[in-house]
């Protein structure tokens, strides 16, 4: 633990960490941040911490997030069953009006106050404002499950500018007025091409790509966009692992120059994976 070491020890870290902090001054990185490591508060206390380090050494932070988990939650608070078709969330009427009171209420100034204690200066805002998330119907049988059309990343980039750390909910519009709820991993990916972001980060409840997902020892460390097509074809990257490395596929051909995926329920897994030689999770790259 750090607070087991010398003073010594702490500055060798931080002379250590140098040439990764110069990399990453001045440059955007985006974060989507959900599921475990939202749940666990003791977690989301060290991954606020993490990000409003990132900011204060001059790094353009922008967290996306979803809150499947306290959707759910509130849904049976109201008497509302969650139901799912091919892991997508069906949506009604009153289910978006849920999802929108959670994400773009509850969890998001929840997060907006926790980077604020840490000493960070963070603005919350839905894919509604600006019209940042520009969405329209999925699948007529999902409701108001929505496929983003167009991104408006004016809002973010004047926050960027004033020196916020953005914090965006993935509830998105049309403009006929409806409300959609968007995919938190597909939102960040777009947020992050359109920003041209040095890297996306995904966080999610495993190491990264496994070629063996019995054996957590069987990462993989490094692909590429052409080498993840090979992996599916193979089966490697199957389930839940397809629409993950798709979103990557995504922000990559988007502009986004590397994406990562890795365990955010890991502490300080953030910090060892942009202020460390070795990384964390799998990253994928163009060809």
């Amino acid at each position: 633990m750090i607070n087991n070491l010398s003073n010594a020890e702490r500055a060798e870290v931080l002379i250590q960490a140098l040439p990764n902090i110069k990399k990453y001054v001045g440059k955007t990185v985006v974060i989507k941040y959900g599921g475990n490591a939202m749940i666990n508060e003791e977690l989301k206390e060290q991954v606020m911490t993490d990000i409003v380090l990132l900011w204060l050494i001059g790094v353009k932070v922008v967290l996306v997030h979803g809150g499947g988990p306290e959707i759910s939650e509130m849904m049976e608070k109201l008497g509302k069953k969650p139901e799912f078709v091919d892991g997508l969330r069906v949506t009604d009427k009153e289910t978006v009006d849920i999802v929108q009171m959670v994400l773009a209420g509850k969890v998001n100034k929840t997060l907006v106050t926790l980077l604020e204690a840490k000493g960070g200066r963070a603005i919350g805002v839905s894919g509604m404002d600006g019209r940042l998330i520009q969405a329209t119907f999925k699948d007529e049988a999902l409701g108001y499950v929505g496929k983003i059309t167009k991104i408006h990343i004016d809002v973010v980039t004047d926050m960027l500018e004033k020196g916020y750390i953005p914090v965006v909910s993935t509830v998105a519009c049309d403009k006929q007025g409806n409300t959609f709820n968007v995919n938190g991993d597909t939102a960040a990916a777009y947020i992050a091409g359109a920003l041209s972001a040095e890297r996306l980060i995904m966080m999610t409840d495993i190491a990264g790509l496994l070629r063996d997902v019995g054996d957590p020892s069987s990462l993989i460390p490094e692909i590429t966009v052409s080498e993840a097509a090979s992996l599916e074809a193979e089966g490697v990257i199957s389930g839940g692992m397809i629409p993950k490395i798709e979103c990557c596929r995504e922000a990559i051909e988007k502009g986004v120059k590397n994406v990562v995926i890795m365990n955010g329920t890991v502490p300080h897994s953030i910090l060892m994976e942009l202020l460390t030689d070795e990384g964390a999770g799998t990253m994928v790259v163009g060809d």
